[in-house]
């Protein structure tokens, strides 16, 4: 690399007139619920068949959430937060370290949560390279589908959960890059 390679500015990997959800990275700012959200890591999850989806942790300055997003027929947005175990159901914990298997419904703050599918999978976070880890999840969502829970299982003993719900694309707006990407 030369001295003066040092100083350019790496090509964007999106259309700077059209900044969009699929175009976050870490460092990007945007808007939603009105908050300023942060991009503070970015997650990529791969279930197989060439299927892979991405999350963004997120912080507004007093919360952390992730968003996640998923590309089936259409764009899929969920903005989740991070929720111990126990505080879904009390015996839960129990439950998937006994039977290894999580329970068909979860009823969490009045709202009962349908089990939809159960996903092995390998994670890992964009900016540590290559280091994949593999996990099993849970997806739960409400009669409705607007709501969800997600329990992950990363060791035999180990699991975490979060709870959230669907977002729409234009929901989040004002995506500004990060001042390394300008």
């Amino acid at each position: 690399m030369g001295l003066f390679d040092f100083f350019k500015k790496k090509e964007p990997h999106y259309d700077s007139t059209n900044i969009r959800v699929h175009d976050l990275d870490v460092g990007f700012i945007f808007e939603y619920d009105l908050s300023t959200w942060v991009v503070e890591a970015v997650y990529e999850y791969d279930w197989g068949d060439n299927y892979f989806t991405r999350e963004f942790k997120v912080n507004n300055g007093s919360q952390v959430s992730y968003l996640s997003m998923e590309e089936d027929d259409e764009l899929i947005l969920a903005f989740m937060q991070k929720v111990k175990v126990r505080a879904l159901e009390d015996d839960l914990l129990d439950e998937l370290i006994d039977r290894q298997k999580a329970p068909k419904k979860i009823v969490y703050k009045g709202v009962t949560y349908f089990q939809e599918k159960e996903s092995p999978g390998f994670f890992h976070d964009i900016a540590k390279g290559d280091n994949w880890e593999e996990f099993r999840s849970w997806d739960f969502e409400d009669e409705s589908g607007e709501h969800q829970i997600c329990i992950e299982q990363w060791d035999e003993k180990e699991f975490e959960a979060s709870v959230g719900y669907r977002v729409q694309e234009f929901e989040i707006s004002n995506i500004l890059p990060s001042e390394d990407t300008k």
